[in-house]
């Protein structure tokens, strides 16, 4: 037998209201109302998935307008006094990791890893076990704490946590689903639920729906495909109604390379996915390191002591390495302006300390940002054609982002719905497949892989197989 869930007071409280309206003379009359031919054919079974994904794409617009005005004031300040990133980084790092650790501690890192640990658990016995990982203080917890990391200058995204938070909303609303309506698939929920958040982030609805075959789920997409689509056109709609049809990178000019120059592609893939997964198994040391600390004054010291190295690494090598790195990247695609050759190495030790502190942020945004930085140092030192450095740069984002992530075609076809640069679709497939042979070298799995082992074992499941 599973564990027991028991209703929390406002889901007892949300039913009583849904089966007293129901029974009222206004709810009868409306339901009499209905003919029966026409309610016959309402499909009640997807009436949850739009409610979840009009809720994900409103909140997708406000985190997304939050973090432009953290990361803005972050940059402001540095800006306006260097010095002040020896008191934000500490203060701010530290009070990201004690929100994660204090209130709610499956909240922390980017988020993807409970999703994918919540998709494997739905449906089994242990499906109950799923509301520990997705549920509205993970929400609370998730933003507040990647807020405060932001404003202390860390490199982190809002990617991964938009995955957790638009699972916690598709988990929440199957909670609420009245016991009498429809049967609706937990699994199913958690797995649209990730497609629409990534959509919804990027406004790349193929990024998601190829998310969700590549790394969500391994069974066949005839079992979702109406769920997931329609969740995607739903919560990417409703986040266009407030930002407008936009590409998350703009048009940056790209050129068709000589045949030969395919050598040059998968050798930069080589070198990004290499490093990608070098960055992620740096991640993966580094957590192991924290969790040898159990004492609480020496894990405060631990905290306090990498976000002084990040305060340290940002006075001496400028505010690239802050933030999203979404100012980077296109600082590189739309300009032709030198950047110091520092300018990856920081970028991408940057984004390893913000992740370490143990606080809750993504690193999809962050790993595209890296990317751009590597390629932008092997186009100069190359001293390649200024007319390919774009594609370049486009294929180490693509390399860095699988060594990362192991998911090459998502990698491939966010990077192409970001740009609409789809004369370059084949060069982007090709940087992903060779990217995903590179990281092989380092680690056969991603540190996705590995933090959802890590999950299971804090639930009290032995192996994932076994759920």
């Amino acid at each position: 037998m599973g564990p027991k869930y028991h209703l929390k007071p406002w889901e007892i409280a949300w039913q009583r209201k849904l089966r007293d309206w129901k029974e009222s003379r206004f709810g009868l009359k409306l339901i009499q109302r209905i003919p029966a031919n026409l309610s016959s054919k309402v499909p009640y079974e997807a009436i949850p998935f739009w409610i979840a994904s009009v809720l994900v794409g409103l909140v997708s617009v406000a985190y997304e307008k939050l973090f432009e005005i953290v990361e803005s004031a972050s940059s402001q300040i540095f800006e306006f006094n260097p010095y002040l990133i020896f008191l934000i980084a500490p203060f701010f790092m530290f009070l990201s990791w004690y929100i994660v650790h204090r209130y709610g501690k499956n909240a922390g890192g980017s988020g993807i890893p409970q999703l994918m640990a919540a998709v494997k658990i739905a449906g089994t016995k242990n499906g109950l076990l799923v509301d520990k990982l997705l549920n509205l203080k993970v929400i609370v917890v998730k933003v507040i704490s990647s807020l405060a990391l932001l404003l202390g200058g860390g490199a982190i995204g809002r990617e991964g946590p938009m995955l957790q938070i638009s699972g916690s909303i598709f988990e929440t609303v199957y909670r609420l689903i009245p016991e009498k309506w429809p049967k609706v698939s937990q699994k199913v929920m958690l797995i649209t639920g990730g497609a629409s958040g990534l959509a919804a982030a990027f406004n790349t609805p193929l990024g998601g729906i190829v998310y969700v075959v590549e790394e969500l789920t391994k069974s066949h997409i005839g079992k979702f495909r109406t769920a997931v689509f329609g969740a995607v056109i739903i919560s990417g709609l409703t986040a266009q109604l407030f930002l407008g049809s936009y590409l998350f990178l703009g048009f940056p000019k790209i050129n068709k390379l000589p045949f030969l120059s395919l050598f040059w592609v998968a050798g930069f893939a080589f070198i990004s996915g290499y490093l990608g997964s070098v960055f992620a198994k740096g991640i993966s040391e580094i957590s192991k390191l924290g969790k040898k600390v159990k004492k609480g004054s020496h894990r405060i010291l631990f905290v306090l002591g990498i976000s002084m190295l990040f305060a340290v690494m940002v006075f001496f090598t400028g505010s690239f390495s802050m933030g999203t790195g979404k100012h980077l990247i296109n600082e590189i695609l739309f300009t032709t302006e030198d950047l110091p050759w520092f300018t990856f190495p920081a970028r991408m030790i940057g984004s390893l300390l913000s992740f370490s502190i143990g606080g809750a942020g993504g690193i999809f945004s962050t790993s595209l940002s890296s990317g751009a930085a590597l390629g932008h140092l092997l186009v100069n030192t190359l001293s390649m054609a200024q007319e390919n450095h774009n594609l370049m740069v486009l294929v180490c984002m693509i390399g860095f982002l699988t060594g990362v992530t192991r998911s090459p075609f998502t990698a491939a076809i966010l990077v192409l719905e970001m740009t609409d640069r789809h004369s370059a679709i084949f060069y982007f497939l090709l940087a992903g497949m060779v990217a995903n042979v590179a990281a092989n070298l380092i680690s056969k799995h991603s540190f996705y892989a590995e933090r959802e082992t890590e999950i299971f074992k804090d639930l009290g499941l032995r192996t994932r197989s076994k759920t």
